[in-house]
């Protein structure tokens, strides 16, 4: 009974807490997100994935940092302490929600396989300049496939649909490879399985939001000159003419596929390039350094106290 009581207070937590910055993500984002959208692209999706990710991380600590040890040193083994009627259920729901989340990635990761599996049908190496990656498998499909799209989570492979290589120009071509190749080295495919695991009502918008910033971030990283940034804009808007040939799947980036308003806001500002959107974003790791330690000297001197106080708080989910 003893254990079965703590694992039932660690995963009533965990749910709680899930919830709880759940919903404050859901009503704070736009806010979040006006503030990040000052930042580059590639900042700005950061902190987008940072803020979506926030629930599962924070529930995940606050479990296994405050929870379980404060159950552990301050309930004792000897007392036989029947359960509440709310923390079975509240348990019950925390168990929901890591199985469904883990079902939801599962799920994805076989949906891409099986893409995958299609589109070897008949794939040839792609050899093109941009496709020079040891760790990448350039292909060309005949089989029907999105334009130009990446997949892969540990492994990555880019496909080239050979309905789409005749439209490109060469030019083209090696920025559309390019700007695939980003989203393979900032692995968007693993913080999209992510994003599976962590699924919630009320969060489609912020994650398209941070798709969106993903494809801009590609973009930016693509290009190092006007030129070749007028070349990803054409290519573009060639390949979004077969965009509705074949879909991408959920752990899949494509070149087109994203809303027409995201598609128009990307050709813009590929249309208007300038030397400052390849500039790499500045980390400001000092300021982010002296509050993790401050953080920690912070928990440290008070972790005593905090496990006293959690120890009490999650009591009255015993009662």
């Amino acid at each position: 009974m003893y254990v079965l009581r703590g694992l039932a207070i660690c995963f009533s937590t965990f749910f709680l807490v899930y919830v709880a910055i759940s919903l404050a993500v859901i009503l704070a984002w736009r806010g979040f997100c006006r503030h990040a959208q000052r930042h580059s692209p590639q900042l700005c999706s950061d902190l987008l994935f940072s803020l979506r990710m926030s629930p599962l991380v924070l529930a995940t600590l606050v479990t296994l940092l405050f929870a379980a040890p404060s159950f552990v040193l301050f309930e004792p083994p000897a007392v036989n302490e029947p359960m509440g009627e709310w923390l079975p259920v509240l348990a019950f729901c925390g168990i929901v929600v890591i199985a469904a989340g883990s079902w939801n990635a599962a799920t994805a990761l076989r949906r891409i396989s099986k893409s995958a599996g299609r589109w070897m049908t008949g794939a040839s190496a792609l050899n093109e300049p941009a496709a020079q990656d040891q760790q990448v498998a350039f292909m060309r499909t005949t089989a029907v496939a999105p334009p130009l799209t990446a997949t892969g989570v540990f492994r990555a492979q880019v496909w080239l649909s050979s309905v789409a290589e005749p439209l490109l120009s060469e030019s083209e071509l090696q920025s559309a490879l390019r700007h695939e190749l980003v989203h393979v080295h900032r692995r968007d495919n693993l913080r999209k399985l992510f994003l599976r695991f962590v699924a919630f009502p009320g969060m489609a918008q912020l994650e398209c939001a941070w798709r969106e910033a993903t494809e801009m971030a590609a973009d930016d990283g693509a290009v190092s000159s006007a030129l070749e940034a007028l070349d990803l804009a054409a290519a573009v808007i060639k390949l979004s003419r077969l965009a509705p040939l074949a879909s991408a799947t959920e752990l899949a980036t494509s070149l087109v596929h994203s809303p027409a308003e995201s598609l128009n806001a990307r050709v813009s500002r590929l249309l208007t390039w300038s030397e400052s959107q390849a500039s790499a974003p500045r980390a400001h790791w000092r300021n982010s350094a002296f509050w993790a330690a401050a953080m920690v000297v912070t928990l440290a001197l008070t972790y005593t106290h905090l496990l006293l106080r959690v120890h009490a708080a999650t009591e009255l989910l015993v009662r």
